[in-house]
């Protein structure tokens, strides 16, 4: 449980922080799609460990996946770049044979689709020691390089062509939202599953959106809730019998649900508060156009009047 906490801690902080980059490129489902190609990388993983007679057997699935999913992360990179049709026909190839991969190798190394089951939903609780300092030298260098880069990635993430002009490296920062996309997926795999981690990257930036009203502050407030939703699904599910990873994504799109709920009814409140009621609302341009002279009587009696 200790363990679990502090994975649940570390991957709660970091995927929120690299899904603000994601959000913002439109890609929000860049991090499913790495998921799958991570899914071959820990079957690869298993059948070098299998060959090597490396015990337990899969103490190269982290590896196997982190290299997966980096190549696969660069791949979708330069399909995007090219801006083609044919990407998007590329991508959903190579995400459903990630998926196709990883079935097939984990069976030439001996094992059975069970053993798929923890990484493609998450188990928490089995989080080894291994696991844990694989999951928090990722965690430290995705937390480190999202935030010290942060505004040269925001600045590609919201407008390339912009950045460029100002001398931003485009492509080597889209390549490292790319990496660090694909390193979160990796870290995340144990706590909330390959086929669940967009959840946990994605619903809380999606949160702090409502609210916030920058970008450091957005994603200030998503890492803080990713903590909050993954600490919270780990206390439930250690008191109730229920399946860690989909407890946090639930209680997350709760969150969400709640946030969207609650947001219109604080905006109507801001909207009807005056901060200056000792002041008029109303503003008089002088007319410069001989079509606006004849209305400005009007709009000057329309003043007094209120």
């Amino acid at each position: 449980m200790q363990r679990a906490l502090v994975a649940a801690v570390l991957v709660g902080a970091a995927a929120p922080v690299v899904g603000t980059f994601l959000v913002q490129r439109r890609m929000a489902l860049m991090g499913d799609g790495i998921g799958h190609v991570a899914l071959t990388g820990v079957a690869l993983g298993w059948l070098v460990g299998s060959w090597a007679a490396v015990a337990p057997a899969d103490a190269l699935a982290v590896p196997g996946a982190v290299l997966a999913a980096v190549v696969g992360s660069v791949v979708i990179e330069l399909v995007r770049e090219r801006g083609r049709t044919s990407g998007d026909l590329a991508l959903a190839i190579m995400f459903y044979g990630g998926i196709a991969g990883g079935v097939l190798l984990i069976k030439v190394a001996g094992g059975t689709n069970a053993n798929l089951m923890s990484y493609l939903f998450g188990s928490i609780s089995t989080v080894s020691t291994t696991d844990l300092w694989w999951t928090a030298a990722l965690a430290v260098l995705v937390l480190t390089v999202g935030v010290g880069l942060r505004w040269a990635l925001f600045a590609v993430s919201h407008d390339e062509e912009f950045a460029r002009a100002s001398g931003v490296p485009v492509r080597a920062m889209s390549m490292v939202i790319a990496c660090l996309a694909a390193l979160t997926v990796t870290i995340s795999m144990r706590v909330v599953g390959l086929l669940l981690v967009s959840a946990l990257m994605i619903v809380p930036v999606a949160v702090a959106q409502i609210f916030a009203r920058s970008f450091g502050r957005t994603m200030v407030i998503a890492s803080a809730l990713g903590v909050t939703v993954s600490v919270v699904g780990l206390v439930i599910t250690y008191w109730n019998d229920v399946p860690p990873g989909a407890t946090i994504v639930v209680l997350a799109i709760a969150l969400y649900a709640a946030a969207a709920v609650v947001h219109p009814v604080i905006a109507r409140r801001r909207a009807a508060h005056d901060p200056h009621p000792d002041l008029s609302d109303d503003v008089l341009v002088p007319a410069t156009d001989a079509g606006c002279e004849d209305a400005l009587p009007a709009v000057r009696a329309a003043g007094d009047h209120r």
